[in-house]
């Protein structure tokens, strides 16, 4: 309610100072610092006193005298030096606030018929299937689905998709390490497949690959760029390898994601690009517009490479698999195999609409319980298959801030392509990574030097084994919780085996809620370039910006409502006058800050999409949850002598849990009944 009230504020601005004064200023709007100050201030007066010659304080009385009524909000003064400060009507706030919290979500948009005729396709997750997802995955996956549950609650069509790079170095390695290091056959990595923790078997082997290239500085190149064709082939043992390695290793973490709450509708494979010849087209559609040219001397003699100006600083996993910092992008290596971001290209090409060609699709065998999961395939397609090819209005690619590098040449391929509104809507949402703190890492059983426990954080590493796998981060996670949830609600009957230990099921329901709580909100709660230096004890507390917190204050919203119900005090009505009175004044302006964090939820979502930042979510509900414990701590709910003054303390509790589980929905948190 806020967000719309303000866009009419806006709106009346805009307007009036065109037909006034026959200017388009940016009609910019701030909260005020303090409560008594009003909802709303803009400065445009002071922009305008630079066009209009005169003084900013003389404009904005002018406006405020001349502006007229506007819906919703009561008056508009001038205050300080030239501000227009606006106040909202308090008793309209509560009487609409009320119908948006009972409504469904995006009922607000009056262009959602517009919004749901555009695709918006999100990208994310897109782990290499060649080991077990790790928390620097986690955050990707979250940073994801949050933006997905976000843009989706403003009224957008969203489409999910992961890309599974199937044919890249990565599953390359690991299909050395069983048929070169481990000397297996493809029959023996076929049973080893079908059992559990086939991801974890690979996580060792990788690093086990890692060391043997080590030993000998000119196996990776010869072993790498054999087996990458072959697998680009889809020839021989090693595409067979390749094949049960990566589809058995998706398989792993579509289930590690499930038990975050996170789905896909499309996984893109990698190998479709090639087989069903999406590369080859892009490859002759660069080709044709000059965009890449074949190096025909000095280091890169052989390769197709697309010229590069801009000058970026590249920091990558892999030095091998792609040149070093070079200002000439490689699209095709000189021995004819295709690079990550010459298959993006086409990717992306396709993604916008702009390819011509359209994937074969499958449903997914296997698929988490109550997920249904597409892929691509070779093969004949479903018929019953969603139409995937339709092309999207805006992409978001959820990759980290390492690739940024790869990402601007993704778009410039584009944009030499003619493409130059899709590479304006081509977003890259990137993001930092997800260290350890020394302790978290001792606590996770890595021996560390005396120089690593000294430092703010630990990185971690794939390539040498070193990380947290993301199913064992939340075993301990779980195991933390439930034995927390096990003191403060003992079994009332004979306890059962759940999640793999003993607990009832309602135990066992509350600890996962509250772990997967916990480690969301971690993950969302700082800004996408902030490094995040992951540790157990500050996300699992009660108190502070945690999951936890804000989980509590909804079961501490649910008792009161109980009690009330009980009591009859959900019986008395609040009119929209009685609402005004007791907003009003000194001692209702407390109530009314309370209130309007409450009508806010529209505003946390429009600025984590306008800014594509998920953090200003988690910063609403960590604040909506504190604002609500402040109240509740000042205000006797339940006790309130004056009956209609109880009911409307109860009333507002009951809206401030309806805006507070929304918002943890949107971060993907489950709100439990007990904790």
């Amino acid at each position: 309610m806020y967000q719309k009230l303000t866009n009419r504020l806006r709106e009346a601005l805009a307007g009036y100072i065109r037909e006034k004064y026959g200017v388009e200023p940016a009609i910019a709007l701030e909260r005020p610092p303090k409560i008594e100050m009003g909802e709303a201030a803009s400065p445009v007066c002071f922009e305008l006193a630079k066009r209009l010659k005169r003084a900013p304080r003389q404009i904005a009385q002018e406006i405020a005298n001349g502006l007229g009524k506007i819906e919703g909000i009561a008056k508009v003064e001038v205050a300080g030096g030239g501000y227009l400060n606006a106040y909202f009507d308090r008793g309209s706030f509560w009487v609409e606030v009320q119908k948006e919290s009972s409504g469904g979500a995006a009922d607000r948009k009056d262009d959602r018929q517009e919004c749901l005729s555009h695709k918006i396709i999100v990208e994310h997750t897109s782990i290499n299937p060649n080991k077990a997802a790790h928390i620097g995955h986690v955050r990707n996956a979250v940073l994801g689905d949050t933006m997905v549950r976000i843009l989706r609650h403003a009224g957008n069509r969203v489409q999910i998709q992961n890309y599974i790079d199937n044919t890249g170095v990565q599953v390359a390695d690991v299909v050395i390490g069983l048929l070169q290091v481990e000397k297996v056959t493809p029959v023996w990595v076929q049973n080893r497949a079908a059992e559990a923790k086939f991801d974890y078997y690979c996580w060792d082997l990788y690093a086990k690959a890692t060391n043997f290239f080590a030993e000998d500085k000119e196996r990776a190149p010869k072993l790498r760029g054999e087996t990458l064709r072959a697998i680009e082939e889809g020839k021989g043992e090693d595409a067979e390898v390749a094949q049960i390695v990566a589809d058995a290793i998706v398989g792993c973490h579509l289930r590690t994601m499930a038990r975050l709450g996170i789905g896909y509708e499309l996984l893109a494979r990698e190998s479709e690009i090639l087989h069903l010849h999406f590369w080859d087209a892009a490859f002759e559609m660069l080709k044709k517009s000059g965009a890449i040219q074949l190096a025909t001397s000095g280091k890169m003699a052989g390769c197709w490479i697309m010229p590069w100006k801009e000058e970026v600083k590249e920091v990558k996993e892999n030095a091998e698999e792609e040149e070093e910092n070079t200002q000439d992008k490689i699209i095709v290596r000189s021995n004819g195999t295709v690079t990550y971001v010459g298959k993006d290209i086409a990717y992306q090409l396709w993604k916008f609409g702009l390819l011509g060609k359209d994937f074969h699709y499958r449903k997914w065998p296997n698929a988490p319980e109550g997920q249904t999961v597409w892929a691509t395939t070779t093969e004949a397609n479903d018929p019953d298959a969603p139409h995937f090819g339709e092309s999207a209005s805006s992409v978001y690619n959820v990759i980290d801030a390492r690739q940024a590098y790869l990402q601007k040449v993704v778009a410039a391929g584009l944009r030499a392509l003619g493409h130059e509104k899709e590479a304006e809507s081509s977003i890259h949402l990137s993001y930092e990574i997800v260290a350890l703190t020394p302790r978290c890492a001792a606590e996770m059983g890595y021996e560390l030097t005396p120089e690593e426990a000294k430092k703010p954080y630990v990185e971690v590493s794939g390539r040498r084994g070193f990380g947290v796998k993301a199913d064992d981060l939340l075993d301990k996670l779980e195991a933390a919780t439930l034995a927390e949830v096990k003191k403060r609600h003992p079994a009332e009957g004979p306890a059962a085996a759940a999640g793999g230990r003993e607990a009832t099921i309602e135990q066992w329901q509350i600890a996962h809620s509250i772990a997967v709580g916990a480690l969301r909100f971690f993950l969302l709660k700082f800004t996408r370039n902030a490094i995040i230096a992951f540790d157990f004890k500050d996300a699992l507390s009660f108190e502070g910006e945690t999951g936890s917190y804000c989980q509590y204050a909804v079961v501490r919203i649910r008792g009161i409502r109980r009690k009330g119900k009980e009591a009859g005090a959900a019986d008395v009505a609040v009119t929209k006058e009685s609402a005004n009175q007791l907003l009003a004044g000194t001692e209702g302006n407390s109530l009314w800050e309370l209130l309007v964090a409450a009508g806010s939820l529209d505003y946390a979502v429009d600025a984590a999409i306008a800014t594509q930042e998920p953090a200003f979510m988690a910063k609403y509900a960590f604040q909506l949850a504190q604002a609500f414990n402040n109240f509740y701590h000042k205000h006797h709910i339940l006790s309130e002598a004056d009956e209609q003054k109880r009911a409307f303390l109860l009333r507002l509790t009951e809206l401030v849990e309806s805006q507070l589980v929304k918002a943890l929905l949107l971060l993907g948190i489950e709100a439990p009944e007990k904790m």
